[in-house]
């Protein structure tokens, strides 16, 4: 089995039987911020994109890239299509033109042309991608991958029971705006920014340790960042608390905890896996290319500027009226809304910076209220600060995923009254009636749900599931103390009284063992 990498979360896999390509991403993402890196848009495309079968793991626009899908990737290509609860990654590929699909039932082994095996796991919580991410597992003539890209499954053991795995590729950096954004002393910011890599860093020591592959290959991050407003956010500064860690990184975290098989994939690397080994060949030699990360940086960032800048100046649409936007937009989800607005339990501010960087507009979306209005000079518990015109292009293009676009931006500032609230980013995730619709039937079964299963950990018995996505506590959960941690997310409970101390809601069912 031949893997090439091509950048980020994407890689082709060929193999005698037919060759896959996954989640290829060239084009800048998320209001131009996030760019693939190292910088993968020099490679050749043409020949890359001429394969048997596509997959795309999930819709964020870092795997979902449709103007490269539709420039570049073969329309002769059958897509692997994960089981998702909604039919939009169908709707959107045929769109850019692909009219094969293979529904690849979600878990089950599906045997493709010339011996070529495949098996697709599907996450499908609200919280997971935009409704849904998913992990490729493939096998030909006796080797075995795992392309998890940056899915979080609770356990690897549906894999883990199909054979041994060869190569195992996975996230291990950052993807998301915490803390970097959020209205905080520096000093803040860096010891939150550190607790989250060091998480980051432990969620992947343990399915590295699940899977027990040959082989591991750092994948799916960092992005880079290229406008000069977002430029601090690469790991170059010497931050310790910066969540961006590269692959170089990881091959020195990793040997801290005995790791010795860890794969770097530059942009045109090939590495020949058998069920006896992997030889990899790279465009140059990874020590030096990452020695020269802040010239390959700044170099990319030159060449890169006129492409940030024209997209600058789509953004702005001085026509829309955002408040009454808003109010078509949100409002009759607002209705329909009973455990979102729940969750969310208050108003949430939006503080809109005009054309010139001093008028603010403030909108409030009163999730009690059931209504998008003017703010009021109210106290609210969530805040958030950013341009006007990034909502006005939100509201011209109809995007029903602010988390998918704005969020992951991370051209935002935010503040927060108390704990993490995961209902405020599932609702803005959730811009449509068909996702605010299966995200509201999720979370009614998943409140409902009992789960009556106790493990005994440490001087506690506790449920087996963590209340929030139900990750199998005997793996991911660590008691020190009265504190439980789940090692999945980072989620943390006081076990006295089961509050869950990360975010509102999710109690824990916990006792003190009987032992004296």
């Amino acid at each position: 089995m031949r893997v090439t990498g091509t950048g980020h979360a994407s890689m082709r896999i060929d193999t005698a039987a037919g060759s896959i390509l996954c989640d290829p991403w060239v084009n800048p993402a998320y209001f131009a911020s996030w760019f693939p890196f190292p910088d993968n848009s020099l490679l050749d495309w043409e020949t890359l994109g001429r394969v048997d079968y596509l997959y795309v793991s999930h819709l964020h626009r870092d795997h979902f890239d449709a103007k490269h899908l539709r420039e570049f990737v073969s329309k002769d290509a059958t897509v692997l299509l994960p089981e998702f609860p909604t039919s939009e990654m169908e709707d959107e590929l045929r769109a850019l033109g692909f009219t094969k699909f293979l529904r690849a039932p979600n878990e089950q082994v599906v045997e493709l042309d010339g011996g070529l095996k495949i098996m697709i796991q599907a996450l499908t919580s609200p919280t997971d991608g935009p409704i849904g991410d998913s992990s490729l597992w493939v096998e030909y003539d006796g080797v075995r991958l795992l392309n998890q890209n940056d899915a979080r499954p609770t356990d690897l053991t549906v894999f883990a029971e199909l054979g041994h795995v060869h190569a195992h590729l996975l996230q291990f950096s950052g993807a998301i705006w915490y803390p970097m954004v959020y209205e905080l002393p520096q000093a803040a910011k860096t010891a939150f920014g550190k607790q989250k890599r060091e998480r980051q860093f432990d969620r992947t020591w343990r399915y590295i340790d699940d899977l027990k592959a040959d082989h591991v290959f750092p994948i799916a991050g960092p992005p880079c960042f290229l406008d000069d407003a977002l430029w601090q956010f690469n790991d170059i500064h010497g931050d310790e608390g910066n969540i961006f860690p590269d692959q170089s990184v990881f091959l020195s975290e990793y040997a801290k905890v005995g790791g010795t098989n860890g794969i770097v994939l530059l942009p045109g690397s090939v590495a020949e896996v058998t069920t006896s080994g992997a030889t990899t060949t790279h465009p140059q030699p990874v020590e030096e290319f990452f020695a020269n990360k802040t010239a390959h940086l700044e170099e990319m960032r030159e060449r890169k500027r006129g492409v940030i800048e024209a997209e600058k100046a789509s953004w702005r649409h001085p026509e829309i009226d955002v408040l009454a936007g808003m109010k078509r937009r949100i409002e009759p989800l607002l209705d329909e809304s009973i455990y979102l607005a729940k969750g969310v339990g208050g108003p949430v501010r939006f503080d809109l910076v005009g054309y010139d960087g001093a008028e603010v507009e403030s909108i409030v979306v009163d999730f009690p209220g059931k209504q998008v209005r003017p703010y009021a000079d109210e106290k609210v518990r969530y805040r958030f600060r950013t341009e006007r015109a990034l909502i006005e292009h939100l509201l011209h293009i109809d995007e029903v995923d602010w988390v998918n676009s704005l969020f992951l931006s991370c051209r935002f500032s935010a503040a927060r009254i108390g704990q993490y609230n995961e209902f405020v980013y599932a609702f803005f995730k959730c811009l449509s009636t068909e996702r605010l619709q299966y995200a509201e039937g999720w979370y009614d079964e998943h409140e409902r749900a009992v789960d009556a299963e106790d493990v005994t950990l440490g001087d506690w018995v506790v449920q087996r599931r963590c209340p929030h996505l139900k990750a199998d506590l005997t793996r991911f959960g660590i008691v020190d103390g009265d504190q439980l941690t789940c090692q999945l997310h980072g989620w943390k409970f006081d076990l006295p009284s089961g509050r869950c101390l990360t975010s509102v809601g999710h109690k824990i069912r916990a006792a003190r063992t009987q032992t004296p």
